[in-house]
């Protein structure tokens, strides 16, 4: 598959995928703001890897990644259904900490700039 035609399938993938996301459910799923981050794609279609990143969650990341994880054969399913593809792939959900990260940076950056002062 041309790498033009594999970005732009990737890009529609994770579009159906967040949209299939935000149809679930799940309790485990819903509640906190979950976000699609990235989505790899292997070249020969057999293996998705999407990024996920959670915030505002107690239990954290895990327990949400876990049931994505659990229910990636109906993700597969409807994938399949809506882009009309016969072969999805298979989806392994992943935890990205890197807004998480982004946002300790900040408090940090925050609490620096409070105790040197304002400068002028």
């Amino acid at each position: 598959m041309p790498t033009k035609n594999h970005g732009r399938m990737a890009q529609d993938m994770k579009r159906e995928l967040i949209a299939v996301i935000d149809g679930m459910k799940d309790p485990r799923i819903t509640g906190g703001l979950l976000t699609v981050t990235r989505l790899d794609v292997t070249p020969d279609l057999d293996v998705a890897r999407v990024y996920v990143s959670v915030l505002g969650r107690e239990g954290g990341a895990a327990p949400v990644v876990k049931a994505l994880n659990q229910s990636s054969g109906h993700v597969r399913t409807e994938i399949s259904r809506r882009m009309h593809i016969r072969k999805a792939p298979r989806f392994q959900f992943i935890v990205d900490d890197g807004a998480a990260y982004a946002a300790h940076i900040n408090e940090v950056l925050k609490d620096l700039g409070g105790a040197q002062g304002p400068e002028k």
